[in-house]
C-alpha cells in the first residue's frame, strides 16, 4: 500500500511541476472566443455580417480539428462518446440523401454544424493536458461568463449607454420590443438583456455557468480578491437570469449547483459543499433582490409562474406541447426523420426549397426527431449518458484531488447543459460546443492519469 501510495503521490508530483510549464495555448483562447465573436454583433453596422461572425464561432472548432489531425502527435485514448457521435454523422450523412431533404447545400450546412459542435471532443484532449490547465480554463470561463452577466444587469440598469443599438432577431422577423420586453418600475418598458450578445434574453446561459463557477471559485483556496470577484460574479449571473426572465435558465441553474454540492459531499468534502450550499442559498436571494429593484413586480410574477402550478404543468405550457408533438404525430409521420435543413441555423441562412419544406423545433428532441428519427434521439442520448458517467468516475477519483474537483464541476456544467434538450436546441448551438469542449479536455486529463473509464 506504502508503495502504491509512493507511485501516485510521485505522479501528482510531475504532474504539478509540468503544469507550471504548461504556458496558455489554443485551448485558453479558444474559450475566449466563444465570447468575443459573437460580441462583435453588438457593435453599430455589424448587422451587414452577421453571417460570417455566427459561421465564425463554429468553423474555428472545425478548423481545429483538422489542425489537430495533421498535426497533433499526442496520442489520448478515444473516450467511450466518441463512437456514439461518428454513428450519429453517419446517421446525419444518410439523411443528406432523404427524399424530403430540401436541398444539398443546406442539408450539409446543417451536418456542418452538428459536427463542429462535436468536434471539440476529439481535439481538446491534445490542448488540455493537466488539473491545473483545466481548472486555468474554468476561471477563464467564469471571468467571460460573469463579464457577460455583468453587462446584462448594466444593459437593464442603464440601458442607452449598455443596450446594443439593434437586435437581429427582432429586426429580421420585424416584431418589434414586444416579445422580447416586459413592464419594469414606473412603467419602463425594459428589453430582456443580451449581454455579449446581439438576441435580447441570450445572456441567461453564460450567466448560468458564472453563477456555478462564481460560487465554486468563490469557496475555493485561492487569493482573497478572486474569492470576491467570484461572489461577484455569481451574484451578476443569478441576477441577470432573473432580469432575462428565462426561466429555465434558472432551473438549470440552480440544478447545476445541486449536482455541484451532492457530488462534493459524495467525494468527502462535506464542509466544502455545505459552505457552498450555504453561500448559494444566500446568492439566490440576494440576486433576487437586486433584480426586483431593477426590474419590478414583473420579475416577482414572472417567477411566481414557477410555483403557481406543479412543475409538469408548467413545462407543458412551455414547451411540453411540442414534445407531445415530437413523439406524437412526428413519430408517427417520420420515425426515421424528415431531411436535413429543415430547421435551425441552415433553414434560416440557407433557406428550405419548395414551399412547406421549412418546420420548427424549439428544444433538442424535436429537432433530433426531424434530422433523423427515433435512431437519432437514441444515438445522441446515448452519447450524453456515457459522457455524465464518464465525467462522474473522474469525479471519484479521490487519489487526484485537484482533477476530482474539476470533475466535479464539469459535470454539474455538463448536465447543465445537457438537460437543455427539453426546452432548447444546445447542440446546434455553442452551447453545445462549450458542452463538449469541456467533455473532451476533463477526458484528455483524466487519460494521462490512467483513470479507467473516463
Amino acid at each position: 500500500m506504502n508503495a502504491r501510495a509512493d507511485v501516485m503521490n510521485a505522479q501528482q508530483a510531475a504532474a504539478g511541476a509540468a503544469s507550471a510549464r504548461v504556458p496558455w495555448g489554443f485551448a485558453e483562447w479558444f474559450v475566449i472566443s466563444q465570447t468575443v465573436l459573437p460580441a462583435i454583433l453588438i457593435l453599430p453596422g455589424t448587422q451587414a455580417i452577421r453571417l460570417p461572425i455566427r459561421v465564425s464561432a463554429f468553423v474555428l472548432p472545425l478548423v481545429a480539428f483538422v489542425w489537430w489531425n495533421i498535426n497533433s502527435e499526442i496520442a489520448v485514448r478515444p473516450s467511450r462518446a466518441q463512437s456514439w457521435l461518428f454513428a450519429v454523422m453517419f446517421l446525419l450523412a444518410l439523411m443528406l440523401f432523404h427524399p424530403q431533404t430540401p436541398s444539398f447545400v443546406g442539408g450539409l450546412a446543417h451536418l456542418a454544424v452538428y459536427f463542429a459542435v462535436m468536434t471539440p471532443l476529439f481535439w481538446a484532449p491534445a490542448f488540455v493536458k493537466t488539473p491545473e490547465q483545466l481548472a486555468r480554463i474554468l476561471w477563464i470561463l467564469l471571468l467571460c461568463s460573469g463579464v457577460n452577466a455583468i453587462v446584462g444587469v448594466l444593459q437593464v440598469y442603464d440601458p442607452q449607454r449598455w443596450l446594443p443599438a439593434e437586435f437581429s432577431r427582432v429586426s429580421m422577423a420585424g416584431l418589434g420590443l414586444g416579445p422580447v420586453s416586459y413592464v419594469g418600475p414606473n412603467g419602463r418598458v425594459i428589453v430582456r438583456p443580451p449581454g455579449l450578445f446581439d438576441t435580447p434574453g441570450s445572456v441567461a446561459g453564460p450567466a448560468a455557468y458564472a453563477a456555478l463557477l462564481g460560487l465554486v471559485f468563490a469557496v475555493s483556496a485561492i487569493p482573497a480578491w478572486k474569492r470576491l470577484l467570484s461572489l461577484i460574479f455569481a451574484a451578476a449571473g443569478l441576477a441577470a437570469i432573473y432580469l432575462t426572465q428565462v426561466r429555465i435558465s434558472l432551473v438549470v441553474a440552480l440544478g447545476m449547483m445541486i449536482v455541484y454540492a451532492l457530488v462534493a459531499a459524495r467525494q468527502g468534502r462535506v464542509g466544502r459543499a455545505t459552505q457552498f450550499a450555504a453561500l448559494a442559498g444566500a446568492i439566490v436571494v440576494g440576486a433576487f433582490m437586486v433584480a426586483v429593484s431593477l426590474g419590478g413586480q414583473s420579475i416577482v410574477d414572472r417567477i411566481n409562474t414557477l410555483t403557481n402550478r406543479d412543475p409538469l404543468t408548467v413545462y407543458h405550457v412551455a414547451r411540453g406541447v411540442q414534445l407531445e408533438v415530437t413523439f406524437g404525430q412526428m413519430l408517427t409521420d417520420a420515425p426515421l426523420g424528415a431531411g436535413l435543413g429543415r430547421w435551425g441555423m441552415a433553414s434560416g441562412y440557407f433557406g428550405t426549397a419548395g414551399a412547406g419544406k421549412a418546420l420548427w423545433a424549439e428544444i433538442q428532441f424535436t429537432g433530433w426527431m426531424i434530422d433523423g428519427g427515433m435512431p437519432m434521439i437514441a444515438l445522441y442520448v446515448g452519447a450524453l449518458i456515457v459522457t455524465a458517467f464518464a465525467q462522474y468516475r473522474v469525479a471519484r477519483a479521490l487519489q487526484f484531488s485537484r482533477l476530482a474537483q474539476c470533475g466535479a464541476v464539469i459535470l454539474a456544467a455538463d448536465l447543465g447543459t445537457a438537460a437543455l434538450i427539453f426546452s432548447f436546441t444546445p447542440f446546434v448551438a455553442q452551447v453545445g460546443i462549450q458542452y463538449w469542449f469541456l467533455a473532451g479536455a476533463l477526458h484528455g486529463v483524466a487519460q494521462r492519469y490512467g483513470i479507467e473509464g473516463a
